[in-house]
């Protein structure tokens, strides 16, 4: 996934708004108006990058005359101490959107940082490592961009990118064959081509599932044997169904849960609990810029 600027824009804007950035009262009125800095973004610990054009976009926003010069890319690793981005210009409009800056490089960055985390743990198995919808609101594009820049895959953007049949739609509809019957009704009748997963919590879920050949099928909260199974099952039966597994996966078992054969595995845990990386901005007075 890409940020478009337009994006970037849109949460800069909601973000220095909500910081009252243009009434910064304790950098107006200790900050002299016409002192002129360098400052340097750097990681205080180990990890990824990412976040880097929301950190242009912050200063861009605040004070066009100021210059981020980033001296590393997203997705990069990075080690404690090392530079991330250097930035010059009026002292008082780095201070005003150094907090702005931060919170989006840190939470990103500790996104991508978890999600390298989760795709070493999967190691050299061709399975691919999900995000989820469970992302912070109105962040939702940044959230899945950090995945991308750790390595991770994005899976479903939004409500309308695909067909995603859950325990509750299929409580309501009565069951994995009458949900899915329906929504193929739904999508001849607007003349629609999406994918349609089921999730699925039981054998007997997923078996019907397979019989209806959709395109994914989620296999939630299922033990490693039962998932493997079923891998099994799809394999000799002809499905080409993608298989999914999701539920409080964790880095110490999502080795054993990629090793039963699943397609990809999905962690909601990269987006809605991320630790954020540490970084700071450092600013130098430099009176040769005054």
């Amino acid at each position: 996934m890409q940020l478009t600027t337009e994006t970037v824009r849109t949460a800069v804007t909601a973000a220095l708004a909500e910081d009252q950035a243009v009434d910064d009262v304790t950098t107006r009125w200790s900050v002299p108006a016409d002192l002129q800095v360098e400052a340097t973004v750097v990681a205080k610990q180990a990890g990824r990058v990412a976040g880097l054009p929301l950190l242009q976009g912050v200063f861009a926003a605040v004070d066009p005359t100021v210059t981020v010069r980033p001296a590393v890319a997203d997705g990069d690793p990075v080690l404690p101490g090392q530079p991330l981005a250097s930035i010059s210009g009026a002292a008082r409009s780095i201070i005003t959107g150094e907090r702005v800056a931060l919170n989006f490089v840190q939470r990103m960055s500790g996104i991508a940082t978890l999600t390298a985390a989760f795709v070493a743990a999967i190691g050299p198995r061709p399975v691919r490592l999900l995000d989820t919808r469970k992302t912070a609101p109105g962040l939702r594009a940044m959230d899945k961009y950090a995945v991308a820049c750790g390595g991770g895959t994005n899976h479903r953007l939004d409500l309308a990118a695909m067909v995603l049949l859950k325990e509750n739609h299929l409580a309501a509809a009565g069951g994995v064959l009458p949900a899915v019957r329906r929504v193929r009704d739904g999508l001849t009748l607007e003349g629609r081509s999406l994918a349609i997963e089921v999730e699925v919590t039981t054998a007997e879920e997923a078996r019907q599932a397979l019989d209806c050949r959709v395109e994914w099928i989620l296999l939630d909260n299922m033990p490693a044997e039962e998932m493997a199974l079923i891998v099994q099952r799809r394999n000799t039966s002809g499905s080409t169904s993608q298989l999914e597994a999701s539920g409080t996966i964790t880095l110490d078992t999502v080795a054993d849960v990629a090793a039963t054969g699943v397609d990809a595995v999905s962690v909601g845990a990269l987006t809605h609990s991320p630790t954020a990386l540490d970084i700071s901005l450092l600013v130098v007075r430099d009176h040769s810029l005054n």
